[in-house]
Parts: structure tokens; C-alpha cells; sequence
């Protein structure tokens, strides 16, 4: 009950300026579990989205939407109440109907066969000490901090991003235009939005990153930049050889980008321990004049903050179109 009256207060304050409480019990789309190319998913559908397909072959915009690390695919639908907020912000008239894919991109960084021998060994670290659940997370986790950031920033969940979007095409009435995809993410999610969007770099006309990590990592050590007065002067152009293809080239990619640019979304808490990196990547944008807009708001690294970006952002998306 505390939860829900915060989150009712939250958009109250952020996102909508006037609900209509008396249809607040009308359910305008449904959650359901999927499995796309292995990879575990949470699908938000528009209200009588079979049968409208069937009868009028009904194509909807997708949003890609990604959680962060330790997170899953439940993580948007539970602490993310997703589906309270499409409601009434559809009730609302203030955002467009879509399709809302919400895949575990923890399990989509991990190649197939190394998934599903994770998936299969016991619920204990590789060291064979239980796993600490501590975190906040729902989702089961067997490995250390240290070996999920490897996985995740391996690049392979960019490099393979592609195939995943073809599979969930197939699947769903969904838009395969970039005019109509969408794709967002927190904290890690918001590192796995950044480089399949610059990766993928003609895929999306909208890319929401909320309290996003932005620095991919070389082997087993993050590569964090010092941030002095020499570094601001040279924004993020040093040289380093990233062990994926994703983000090898990611400076030309978002250069490329700037000459035909997306909406680009960036949400960031003055206090989110990420600030400092942000306001780096950010001078590198304004450096390399690419378009887009910040939203600055006051806390942290919290679901409060993302719950609001979303908001915002999906106020924004598929406005522009002819669906």
C-alpha cells in the first residue's frame, strides 16, 4: 500500500497534469512473460492487442526497454510499475500505444551455451559460497559483481542486439521501421541503450538513457578516465582498444549519428554517484554537436528518478508518425 501511494504521488508530482481517477480500474494493456531467442522477457501489449492484429492487422511502435545490473526482466513490471503507468498515462491521452518489449539483458550478454549451463548449475558463486541476495534484486544471480559487469560489458548483447530485435519482430505486430522503435534503459540498461543505438546506429528514431553507465571496460579492469582538467579539455576522445566491435568505433558511430539525429533523452540525479561521467559525456555531445536533451532532476540512483524518466520520456515517443 506505501508503495503504490508513493508511486501515485510520484506521477501526481512529474508526469501527469490530469488523471481520470474514475476510470483508474480500466485495464488498457496486459503483461505477459515471453522467451525471445532464450532470452527471458516481460512484454507489455496494448489493450486487445490479438485481436485487434487478427481482425485489422494492427502494427504497433516497440519500445526496447532494458533494466540494470542485478536487475531482470521483471524489474520495470515490479519496482517499475510499468504497467499502472501506461495505463494512466494512455487514460491520460498522453502517451501513444506500443508495444513494450523488457528483455533480461543480464542472460542476453552471456552467450547461449555458457547461459544455459549458468542457468542449470546450482544457486551458489563459482566459488561455491551461497549467493548474496541482499542487493534488492528478485531475480536469482550466481555470479559475483565482478563477473556479471564482465559479462555485460563484453559486448556481445550489442553484437548480437540485431538478431534479438528480428526474432521479436517476427513474433510480435510490431514496427521494423526506425521511425517506430524506440529504445531505453537504467544504470546498465542505459550502457546497453547507448552502444546497440550508436552499434545499430540507423535502428532507432528515440534512445531514452536513465542514470546510464556510458564507459565500456578492457578485460577484466572498467575504464574509468581521470576526471581533471586535461581530460575535460579532450572530452571522451583517448585511445583504447575495446575487445568488441561494439564499442570499438563508438566516437564515429556517434558522429555519424549527429548528422541525422535521433531523439537522443538523457535522464541524470544531481546526487546518482554516475553524475561526474555524464557531464563528461555530455561535454563530448556538445563537443561533437550532437542534439540532445537533458533532464536533471534531484536525487539519485532510485526507481523514484526512473519511474519519472520513463514518464517523461515516453510523453515523447511515436508522436511523429502515421500509425
Amino acid at each position: 500500500m506505501k508503495r503504490t501511494s508513493l508511486f501515485l504521488s510520484l506521477i501526481a508530482s512529474f508526469c501527469i497534469s490530469s488523471i481520470y481517477t474514475a476510470h483508474a480500474t480500466i485495464s488498457v494493456g496486459t503483461i505477459e512473460r515471453d522467451t525471445i531467442l532464450g532470452v527471458p522477457c516481460r512484454i507489455y501489449l496494448p489493450y486487445k492487442y490479438a485481436e485487434r492484429v487478427d481482425s485489422v492487422k494492427t502494427v504497433f511502435p516497440v519500445l526496447y526497454l532494458q533494466h540494470g545490473m542485478y536487475g531482470s526482466e521483471d524489474d520495470w513490471t515490479v519496482q517499475g510499475d510499468l504497467l499502472r503507468l501506461m495505463n494512466m498515462l494512455l487514460l491520460a491521452e498522453q502517451v501513444k500505444e506500443m508495444v513494450i518489449i523488457m528483455p533480461d539483458n543480464f542472460l542476453g550478454s552471456i552467450p547461449p551455451e555458457e547461459r544455459y549451463q549458468l542457468m542449470d548449475a546450482p544457486n551458489v558463486t563459482p566459488a561455491g559460497e551461497k549467493f548474496d541476495t541482499s542487493k534488492g534484486s528478485a531475480h536469482w544471480r550466481k555470479l559475483t559483481a565482478d563477473q556479471e559487469k564482465s559479462y555485460e560489458m563484453s559486448g556481445y548483447w550489442e553484437e548480437h542486439f540485431r538478431e534479438f530485435m528480428g526474432a521479436a519482430e517476427y513474433r510480435y505486430s510490431i514496427a521494423t521501421d526506425p521511425a517506430h522503435k524506440a529504445i531505453a534503459g537504467l544504470s546498465m540498461g542505459g550502457f546497453h541503450t547507448m552502444h546497440v543505438s550508436h552499434y545499430l546506429h540507423d535502428q532507432f528514431a528515440y534512445i531514452g538513457l536513465f542514470s546510464a553507465v556510458i564507459i565500456p571496460q578492457q578485460g577484466n579492469e572498467e575504464v574509468s578516465p581521470e576526471y581533471d582538467s586535461q581530460y575535460h579539455t579532450t572530452g571522451f576522445d583517448y585511445q583504447i582498444e575495446y575487445q568488441s566491435p561494439a564499442y570499438s568505433n563508438w566516437m564515429e558511430e556517434m558522429r555519424h549519428m549527429a548528422s541525422i539525429p535521433p531523439m537522443y533523452w538523457i535522464g541524470m540525479g544531481r546526487d546518482d554517484f554516475l553524475y561526474a561521467q555524464m557531464q563528461d559525456y555530455r561535454l563530448w555531445l556538445d563537443t561533437n554537436h550532437f542534439e540532445y536533451t537533458y533532464y536533471e532532476s534531484t536525487g539519485g540512483h532510485t526507481w523514484q528518478n526512473w519511474q519519472n524518466y520513463l514518464c517523461r520520456f515516453l510523453k515523447k515517443i511515436f508522436w511523429d508518425d502515421n500509425f
